[in-house]
């Protein structure tokens, strides 16, 4: 399936139709509580005090929800109008703006905590804007400036030493580099954070970014997931259940063949307990049958 940068500008291909189909997919609202909970842990902030949050391509305020939850305010801006459209009729808190984030932010410096954004999905996406950051769907858009523009404009908003956290599928090593050493231009500390490496089905890139240093802390990046060798857990949960039916598929093979013996004393057992009808004896009972062709 072609990815959605391919096809459309986010504010075309995310119409009402898509928007409304987006949010109402019970998998990716998971996906989004998943993912926006992880952000949060990256974030690091200070426990039991509110902060201030920028999602960048809220969307339809999926993720903005689970910030209110854990008692965050936060801002969204997205391109697509009717994402927002559908925001503001579920009535989400977080206040909404229409922005295209390569054309940079306006807010003054220091004004957030944290800023966040995901999600991409295999079959549906989120407007996660680093992809369409990348990919010049007009004439006068140039790719390399305009991320240039998000991380500058990204870095001014933020206060010292707060962190920036983007999951996104990069579509090649090139396009990894190219941010990270943009980000880098523009002030930014950090790089790329790679969760559950091992594994195909829950690997997740994270560019885990810090807007300069606090009282003189030294940035560490956080722990990856799975480094150890340890799965997601819904991974896990598969595998354990593909284990399982292999295991009882292997224990069927050993089971008794049903030969005429086995089938005469089957027959015998239901008549003593005379709960059914049993079929009489015959010449025919338990032949093979001849192979047909």
């Amino acid at each position: 399936m072609s990815r959605p940068e391919h096809i459309a500008p986010p504010e075309i291909f995310y119409g009402e139709t898509e928007a409304v189909k987006y949010t109402e997919n019970s998998r990716i609202a998971a996906i989004q509580a998943e993912m926006a909970y992880r952000a949060l842990e990256l974030l690091n902030l200070p426990e039991d005090e509110p902060a201030y949050i920028l999602d960048i391509g809220c969307g339809s305020g999926l993720s903005g929800e689970i910030l209110e939850e854990e008692g965050h305010i936060w801002v969204g801006m997205d391109i697509a109008p009717s994402m927002l459209d559908v925001a503001k009729d579920r009535e989400v808190e977080g206040d909404l703006f229409l922005q295209d984030a390569g054309q940079g932010m306006a807010f003054r410096p220091g004004t957030f905590d944290g800023a966040i954004r995901y999600l991409k999905t295999k079959r549906f996406y989120g407007i996660w804007e680093i992809p369409w950051l990348c990919n010049a769907d007009k004439q006068i858009n140039n790719p390399k400036a305009r991320i240039a523009r998000f991380f500058s404009t990204l870095y001014s908003s933020l206060r010292r030493g707060a962190r920036a956290v983007f999951q996104f599928y990069p579509e090649n090593d090139d396009q990894i580099q190219m941010l990270t050493d943009t980000a880098s231009k523009c002030g930014f500390e950090g790089g790329l954070l790679i969760d559950y490496p091992n594994s195909k089905k829950a690997k997740k890139y994270y560019l885990c970014l810090f807007a300069g240093q606090a009282d003189g802390h030294k940035n560490r990046m956080p722990t990856a997931l799975g480094e150890d060798g340890s799965e997601h857990p819904a991974v896990a949960s598969v595998e354990f259940e593909k284990r399982r039916i292999k295991e009882r598929r292997r224990t069927d093979k050993r089971r008794p063949v049903k030969d005429k013996k086995w089938i005469m004393h089957k027959k015998e057992t239901v008549r003593a307990r005379g709960d059914r009808a049993v079929v009489a004896d015959s010449k025919y009972t338990g032949r093979k049958r001849k192979p047909r062709f």
